[in-house]
């Protein structure tokens, strides 16, 4: 069985995309913290963020940025969380990041909250 992670980074599955360039592609979140909670997937399959290459992590961070300027100016949050989690915690298996629009009184633990 392939990786979901490089199915949904190369659109061989249905993602809303918001920015992508060569390396990385960038989609909606399909089960959003907030509104306008987006992913950053590479395209070639890495698992964790010391396995990226320089072009890719390069990549990677121009998104975010672009992202995090793009969701400033859509939702006005009070600030944007930026997150990766890797090892067991990676439910993708495939390197992710999270571009997360967040509001006052909206604690991070939330983010974990099972269910």
């Amino acid at each position: 069985m392939g990786c979901l992670g490089c199915s949904l980074a190369n659109k061989n599955e249905l993602v809303n995309v918001v920015y992508e360039d060569e390396n990385v592609c960038c989609f909606l979140d399909h089960e959003p913290f907030n509104e306008g909670h987006v992913l950053i997937l590479p395209k070639k399959h890495y698992k964790e963020a010391v396995d990226l290459d320089e072009n890719t992590a390069h990549s990677i961070m121009k998104a975010s940025i672009l992202l995090s300027k793009a969701i400033t100016r859509l939702f006005n949050p009070d600030g944007i969380t930026i997150c990766q989690n890797g090892g067991i915690f990676d439910e993708l298996t495939h390197y992710h990041m999270h571009v997360v629009p967040r509001y006052k009184n909206q604690p991070f633990s939330a983010f974990y909250a099972e269910g």
